[in-house]
């Protein structure tokens, strides 16, 4: 509940943000203007999302006859959970690591690269499936799209203020040296935010997972392998396409200084300490 609390929170500083660099931009129209283009943005992420990262990723969609143990698991996992039966596919990437995607429940896909299914046991791949299905469950794609792309289009107002000047509330040219400030800073609040964001969803979803497959020291024991591989084997598509570094269980790029305040994803210690407070909780 808590964390869903908080994301209502940062959703509604993002949209706050969106709107006070718009009115930086040109007064109550530009903040309207702004919110418009929000929106505009939002409904494109909302429909085209889902087909466009599983073609970056190269996604080939499987069924029961070319994985029928892979997409079993997913099958048995997607009636504990209630759920529709998603569509299922395996991307070609010898890095360990799966994703969530697709506008609702009716309309979800799953995927996963080879190199986890080699990687990990059959416990720690049901673990990670029920995680993502888990997102599936509580719309996060649906919220994390929603945030990527407000995040996008505040970097995009901000180029514009800054090559085109801004305009106070009354509609009168602003102060230049404020309006620089606030078209440098907005991107960067936005970005944060949506980071914020996704680690309360993770944090979700890792106890929605356990739940659904009944087994979080499975999920522990498999986000600990995936962190490690990640750090030795690259994921190719998401090095070509950063921003979609948020979708997958574990984050596939390496962090640097700040990392806990700039990662998309909690620290993986701390989303395993969680997972076995868990297990020893449920015995």
């Amino acid at each position: 509940m808590f964390n869903w609390m908080k994301t209502a929170m940062l959703m509604a500083a993002i949209t706050a943000l969106f709107g006070v660099l718009g009115a930086a931009m040109g007064g109550k129209s530009g903040m309207l203007l702004a919110l418009g283009f929000a929106l505009l943005s939002n409904f494109f992420a909302y429909w085209f999302s889902d087909k466009m990262v599983l073609r970056m990723y190269n996604a080939q969609e499987v069924d029961e006859t070319s994985a029928p143990q892979f997409y079993g698991m997913v099958r048995e996992l997607a009636e504990r959970a209630q759920l529709p039966m998603p569509r299922v596919y395996l991307i070609e990437e010898e890095a360990p690591n799966a994703f969530a995607t697709g506008r609702n429940p009716e309309h979800a896909a799953v995927a996963a690269t080879t190199g986890i299914l080699r990687v990990l046991s059959a416990r720690e791949l049901r673990g990670v499936m029920a995680h993502e299905l888990a997102h599936v469950k509580h719309r996060d794609i649906l919220i994390s799209t929603i945030s990527a792309t407000m995040a996008g289009a505040i970097s995009a107002l901000a180029n514009f203020a800054l090559l085109f000047g801004g305009r106070d509330s009354e509609g009168r040219p602003a102060n230049p040296i404020a309006g620089i400030l606030v078209a440098l800073l907005a991107p960067i609040a936005g970005a944060l935010i949506q980071m914020a964001i996704s680690r309360a969803r993770e944090f979700e979803a890792d106890r929605g997972g356990a739940e659904i497959s009944g087994d979080p020291h499975a999920l522990a024991s498999a986000l600990d392998k995936i962190q490690r591989y990640a750090q030795g084997i690259p994921l190719d598509a998401t090095e070509r396409h950063p921003e979609t570094a948020q979708m997958m269980i574990v984050n596939p790029l390496s962090g640097g200084g700040l990392r806990g305040l700039f990662s998309t994803h909690p620290a993986t210690e701390e989303r395993i300490r969680r997972l076995m407070a868990m297990s020893i909780g449920g015995r």
